[in-house]
């Protein structure tokens, strides 16, 4: 019996399923509601004095990529067969993508954000740094915006299709992937370009 043949012979678990759902919502409504908040700077967390989290940018970058090509190395592998190697790069890019959250949260709740073209650094644009960013402004803004809104709307859809693996729902899993796969791709390279075009501002 081939890995995949034997993979696909186990029985699905739907009552974990069910369970599990459950809990995807509740992290979803608590991971909107963090990111909601997050920018708020009345609820800025003061760091200890010589604390600072601004080396975490590039952090982020680094994990988004990692991401991305374990998304890559996971689709390689189903495509030959390989699921263990398939399901071991799903649980890569899964625990990446906690560390990235986790990162992000920490930094967007301790440090003042930056924006693209302020170039006196103190979170306010005037209407000549506006101008000096040019068009190139524009397209930041379009791909952080499409960045925001795919990350937004695939959490819960990529926890519902890895759900739907780990409780060998496989018929679900397969139907889901194939739209969930390309959206959490796109969020995963079009991160570290945000970051490559904020970059001088930080």
């Amino acid at each position: 019996m081939s890995e995949r043949s034997e993979w696909l012979a186990r029985p699905p678990r739907e009552p974990l399923a069910k369970r599990l759902k459950v809990v995807a919502w509740i992290l979803t409504a608590a991971v909107l509601v963090l990111v909601g908040l997050m920018r708020r700077p009345e609820l800025r967390i003061p760091l200890p004095d010589g604390w600072s989290f601004a080396f975490l940018p590039p952090v982020h970058a680094v994990l988004n990529t990692l991401v991305a090509v374990a998304l890559v190395v996971a689709l390689a592998a189903i495509r030959k067969g390989r699921v263990r190697l398939h399901q071991g790069a799903m649980m890569s890019a899964m625990c990446l993508s906690v560390a990235f959250l986790l990162c992000y949260v920490a930094y967007h709740f301790t440090t003042p954000e930056t924006l693209y073209g302020d170039v006196d650094g103190d979170g306010i644009l005037s209407e000549s740094e506006i101008a000096g960013a040019g068009s190139m402004r524009s397209v930041y803004l379009a791909l952080l915006l499409s960045h925001i809104v795919m990350a937004g709307v695939s959490l819960p859809c990529i926890l519902m299709t890895f759900i739907a693996a780990w409780t060998n729902r496989f018929a679900a899993h397969r139907r889901l992937a194939r739209w969930v796969f390309p959206l959490w791709l796109f969020v995963a390279v079009t991160g570290p370009l945000c970051y490559l075009m904020l970059r001088p501002y930080y």
